[in-house]
């Protein structure tokens, strides 16, 4: 059973960078940061550009307090209450998908990959209840989150 668990761990830890990149709604942005350096990077920026970090979760500390090692690995959920409160207006089973999510994934070269669904793609499939003004929305939130990773992989 510990081989494959093992075995499943290995499996998850191959380069995320690569799979994510051909996946339709993303954006992947490969760096020359450390995975340290790059979700502090994204930390500003977030703050810098009006967002909060409202969620934050990741399987590498605790898989390696198991004994699995494996590469670096966090999800940031950024989000602000102007936009929860817009988008609950227009959509409320939109916010589910809130906070959108930045995705920061360590490379074995020792850099880091930061990926994230955009947001128009995110809010997408609520357009039938949303309309013209979630896409509005979305639009501002696609610009914003492009701030956000530009200024992180700087």
């Amino acid at each position: 059973m510990r081989c494959l668990s093992l075995l499943f761990a290995l499996v998850l830890a191959l380069p995320a960078h690569a799979e994510q990149s051909a996946r339709e709604g993303w954006a992947v942005m490969p760096t020359q940061k450390s995975y340290d350096a790059l979700i502090a990077a994204v930390k500003g920026a977030a703050r810098e550009n009006g967002l909060g970090v409202v969620t934050e979760a990741g399987p590498t500390g605790v898989a390696r307090s198991r004994g699995i090692d494996i590469p670096g690995n966090r999800v940031i959920g950024l989000f602000n209450n102007d936009f929860a409160v817009r988008i609950l207006g227009m959509s409320p089973s939109a916010m589910i998908e809130a906070p959108i999510r930045m995705y920061v994934t360590e490379n074995p070269d020792g850099t880091a990959t930061l990926s994230y669904k955009l947001p128009s793609y995110v809010f997408s499939f609520y357009a039938d209840e949303g309309g013209e003004a979630l896409a509005t929305v979305a639009a501002e939130l696609d610009q914003l989150f492009a701030s956000v990773a530009a200024a992180a992989s700087e």
